[in-house]
């Protein structure tokens, strides 16, 4: 995630990438519908349909799950590919499914609607995670370095833009129209967002097979085939384009863990563990102990996303000051005070500085948690270094999500709250120490 900025020329956009560049901006403003509205409010549903904190954490678990076993075969499977057509088709297979969403509240028992709801982002994680991978390394073949401030800096804005109003929308809807028509509606609503976003991917044209070469991170916001949970799960998809270059194995070597890499593996290990114990529980407090409406919920999450692009737009301005790595910190560290604000919010007015909070924290973290990692890599051995970390991530999110609801069940809601603030303030300094 970057600032939102205009790029650093007064040229007019190059005729052979405009075409590109208007695909990716429409591509990115459905996408936000979609984020705004079936994929905001799944978690949410299954909480008003009697979910367990266990049920919750499949929902965050099961994407890791299938992560864990197919990202490495879905980079190589894309190097044998055209990546554009690879990624839209990903993409379709991957959208499908928030179709059957749409009649999920029909099935009469709300604990089969659970079930098959778990069921559904298990199936929809196959394509996702190859379009996870895909759309990484399509946008690098795609946008030159010289244009990235300036296109992600758009689709950012964008992004941020149309998922606020989307949320909003939705919340409306859900409390105005009686249950479970409303969430049938948002479900549509989702549907057609994630079709029209496929439909402008079909347009777009990689023209650097192997992609531009570039240091830095994409600093794209949109994660397409990784499904946001809500509060501040929002899954980092640092690098992943390296795991679908032509000519480089991501192969897992054990050399990688005994190198100046392998602490940093670790570390980052520890950061999303401590982010993923609260994400199931989080919404279990909103509804079984704060009762917020859905109205209620989709401003908290707006409030989120503005604070988000706020944030990331003085990104560049603090890490001339604190280095990737002290910006990295900084958000780890305040990224505690999230969980610890949600234990101890008793009114609407308390949620919505809580979600601003979180929302500040996670553009920093989020913001700097890629080029941290990337500046720590030599440039020939990328994939597999980032092939390590992206195991990391998804056991790291299959644990926590896993854990946090065990430890909801056994000491309460609000004592689990604080459990993981003590964890994520304890990762922040264990990355200031080692990291």
């Amino acid at each position: 995630m970057i600032a939102l900025t205009r790029s650093g020329t007064k040229r007019p956009l190059p005729n052979e990438h405009r075409a590109n560049f208007i695909h990716l901006y429409l591509d990115i403003a459905w996408f936000g519908i979609l984020s705004g509205s079936a994929i905001a409010f799944l978690s949410i549903f299954a909480t008003r349909q009697g979910a367990s904190g266990f049920q919750l954490g499949l929902l965050s678990a099961a994407p890791a799950l299938v992560n864990l076993a197919v990202t490495l075969p879905a980079g190589q499977w894309l190097q044998r590919r055209s990546l554009g057509r690879a990624v839209f088709w990903t993409s379709f297979w991957h959208r499908l499914v928030y179709l059957p969403l749409i009649f999920l509240p029909l099935l009469g028992s709300t604990t089969l609607q659970v079930w098959a709801l778990i069921g559904l982002v298990l199936l929809m994680s196959l394509p996702g995670t190859a379009l996870a991978v895909g759309f990484n390394a399509m946008f690098a073949a795609t946008v030159p370095p010289e244009w990235r401030s300036h296109v992600t800096g758009w689709r950012n804005g964008l992004l941020a833009v149309c998922y606020m109003a989307s949320s909003l929308v939705s919340g409306q809807l859900l409390d105005h129209l009686p249950f479970p028509l409303g969430y049938q509606v948002v479900f549509g609503i989702g549907l057609v967002g994630a079709m029209m976003s496929s439909f402008h991917l079909w347009f777009v044209r990689p023209s650097q097979p192997q992609g531009y070469q570039n240091g830095k991170s994409l600093g794209d916001s949109a994660r397409p085939g990784m499904l946001r949970q809500v509060g501040d799960g929002i899954r980092a998809g640092a690098g992943l384009r390296f795991l679908a270059r032509g000519g480089q194995r991501p192969r897992l070597r054990s050399r990688v863990l005994s190198g100046p890499f392998g602490p940093i593996v670790g570390l980052l290990f520890l950061f999303h563990l401590a982010q993923y114990l609260a994400i199931p529980i989080f919404p279990l407090y909103w509804v079984n102990e704060l009762h917020l409406t859905d109205t209620e919920i989709s401003l908290g999450n707006s409030v989120f996303y503005a604070t988000v692009l706020l944030g990331s737009t003085q990104l560049t301005r603090v890490t001339k000051k604190l280095q990737h790595k002290g910006v990295f910190f900084v958000g780890m560290l305040t990224m505690s005070l999230y969980p610890a604000l949600t234990a101890v919010t008793q009114n609407l007015a308390l949620f919505l500085v809580t979600s601003a909070v979180g929302g500040l924290s996670w553009s920093l973290a989020g913001g700097a948690i890629a080029n941290y990692m990337l500046e720590r890599i030599p440039e020939g051995e990328r994939p597999s270094h980032l092939a390590w970390y992206n195991l990391a991530l998804n056991a790291a999110i299959l644990i926590g999500s896993m854990t946090g609801p065990f430890f909801a069940d056994h000491i309460g809601l609000v004592a689990a709250l604080g459990v993981s603030a003590c964890c994520r303030f304890g990762a922040a300094l264990a990355l200031r120490r080692w990291g």
